[in-house]
């Protein structure tokens, strides 16, 4: 049972290897071989013929038929776009079929394939409807932006997890809540007349890959080896300082920190203290990160065999310039993570009425690369059960035994 327990590891890593799905199509609609990925943008003015306001921007739009698409109940009125002039029409048709169909939410995008006059002819889209504020005396079918970001793949984009686990349910789409978020970031300067378009606007808008996509990417780029240590830092909730750089790299550690960290996914007792709270208490020294010498200095390093087993993955994607490729080995490693914490909890409910189950248990944690990282997230979760408890400390001292048995050699 055990091997066949830990047999998928390799599986988890090797993401383009692992199934068909990776065969015969790679996760950011590229090829294994470098290739720089297009990307573009187009931002759209929602007029719904319903709103009260609708007479008084009839006008304004009839000054730009050209770029305005009209149903019976709104219109679309292009804004900016940097796509080919022949592939903008394509695009704002199909977002008028959207619309028209109600598959618009307000404030949520969604992501699709789209065929246009592009190179690529077919583009992962990301759609998403800013509705425009209204005041209280307003109708609630008023105006909105649609704001649309196009690049690599639908399969990219949307990423799912891989790994399918049964006690723990993980968000999916990714890159679609970051793209969420890198939206409503728009939402303040945003006017139907578009003022602010060439000093807000589109500098914000043209930005989106860079800002969105790519910042695991650079994280990579910039510790490569060392990623390891970031690993380890992002699932024992030890606080990573970042010294000596800019805004922007201190942000991206960051956000690679939270989406490889396991808060929030892993089930703590309410009445007891907090994951973070006992990870602290046993590694509370901060990780450090100076960005002065190039490649950065790392100090108060910690890591182990499981973090560095994935170390050529992330190397590998990142040589591939292929940022869907490693938000996805992220997302498999922190998968992996989590299915190691639930087969190690069965084990602990197993042992209570079974020695050998103990033993299994044991032999789990030694073989796993993580021991000590799980069972610092067994005790967060178990502290309010004794007898889980009494196992947890049995197998800490086990693992404490056989890292103290090559010194005894010698």
């Amino acid at each position: 049972m055990f091997t066949s327990q830990t047999s998928s590891f390799q599986d988890s890593i090797d993401v383009e290897e692992r199934d068909t799905d990776y065969d015969n199509e790679e996760i950011g609609g590229i090829s294994p071989r470098i290739q720089q990925i297009n990307c573009y943008y187009s931002i759209y003015f929602y007029q719904s013929t319903r709103s009260e306001a609708a007479e008084d921007s009839v006008a304004w739009s009839q000054r730009r038929a050209d770029s305005t698409t009209c149903h019976d109940d709104f219109s679309l009125t292009l804004l900016d776009s940097s796509l080919p002039p022949e592939a903008e029409p394509q695009l704002r048709c199909y977002i008028s079929r959207r619309l028209s169909k109600g598959a618009l939410l307000g404030g949520m995008g969604n992501i699709a394939t789209v065929e246009l006059s592009i190179p690529e002819q077919s583009v992962g889209c990301y759609c998403c409807l800013l509705e425009q504020e209204s005041s209280p005396d307003q109708s609630e079918d008023g105006n909105g932006w649609v704001v649309c970001f196009l690049g690599g793949s639908e399969k990219g984009l949307n990423l799912y997890p891989c790994l399918v686990l049964q006690v723990i349910s993980l968000t999916p789409c990714t890159f679609r809540l970051d793209l969420d978020k890198y939206v409503q970031g728009l939402q303040n300067s945003l006017t139907p007349e578009m003022e602010n378009l060439e000093s807000e606007v589109r500098p914000y808008l043209s930005r989106w890959y860079e800002e969105s996509v790519m910042h695991i990417h650079r994280v990579v780029q910039l510790v490569q080896g060392d990623v390891c240590f970031l690993l380890h830092a992002a699932l024992s909730h030890i606080l990573v300082v970042v010294d000596d750089s800019d805004e922007r790299t201190k942000t991206d550690v960051a956000r690679f920190i939270k989406a490889a960290s396991l808060q929030g996914l892993v089930q703590e007792d309410p009445t007891t203290a907090t994951l973070s709270k006992a990870m602290s208490e046993d590694a509370p020294t901060d990780l450090v990160i100076d960005c002065s010498t190039s490649p950065p200095t790392f100090s108060n390093t910690v890591s182990n065999r499981f973090c560095e087993d994935w170390i050529q993955a992330f190397l590998n994607g990142s040589e591939r310039c292929n940022p869907f490729l490693l938000r996805q080995i992220l997302e498999n490693f922190k998968l992996k993570a989590i299915q190691d914490m639930n087969n190690l909890k069965r084990f602990i409910r197993q042992a209570e009425v079974s020695h050998y189950a103990l033993f299994r248990c044991g032999q789990f944690l030694r073989g796993c690369g993580n021991g000590e990282i799980l069972l610092q997230n067994a005790r967060a979760e178990h502290s309010g059960l004794p007898e889980a408890c009494g196992i947890i400390r049995v197998l800490e001292e086990f693992l404490s035994e056989q890292a103290m048995a090559p010194a005894e050699v010698h």
